[in-house]
């Protein structure tokens, strides 16, 4: 047999979970994951589901992105109701990997808050803006997403 190097290693088609509605299409889930690589570069990002709790229920708003391939289900079922009580709207990503790629960390992460400020301190106007408009218009696509599903 040949080594590592040699064959290249197929990534493994991940479940979903059936909850994982409204899922983002390529093109969205592209865009959403670049929006987090973004807001993880000028620090307006909550990682973990810990995390994105404490944020949702100390008020902060922002946009919510998930995994949909989270095993075992119930550690992020309460997530999007949280976020739909606070009016804060979110979107499943087919994998926890690339959201965690796209968060600037090695461990596969559930679910993100992506914030349009900063926790502490402040960033460039230029970043500022930037990262408010992708916000913009991935929350308006998300919610288009999610009225074309009721």
């Amino acid at each position: 047999m040949g080594s590592d190097t040699e064959v290249e290693k197929k990534k493994a088609p991940t479940a979903l979970a059936p909850i994982a509605k409204p899922l983002a299409g390529k093109k969205l889930c592209k865009r959403t994951l670049k929006l987090v690589r973004r807001a993880s570069e000028a620090k307006c990002l909550k990682r973990g589901v810990k995390e994105v709790v404490k944020s949702i229920r100390r008020g902060n708003k922002g946009l919510c992105v998930i995994a949909g391939n989270i095993s075992p289900i119930d550690v992020i079922t309460h997530v999007p109701i949280l976020c739909e009580e606070a009016n804060i709207p979110y979107i499943y990503v087919p994998s926890k990997e690339d959201l965690a790629t796209a968060g600037t960390t090695k461990r596969p992460t559930c679910c993100v808050l992506v914030m349009t400020k900063p926790a502490k301190g402040e960033i460039n106007e230029e970043v500022k803006e930037k990262l408010k408009s992708d916000y913009d218009h991935i929350v308006a696509e998300v919610a288009e997403v999610t009225s074309s599903m009721f």
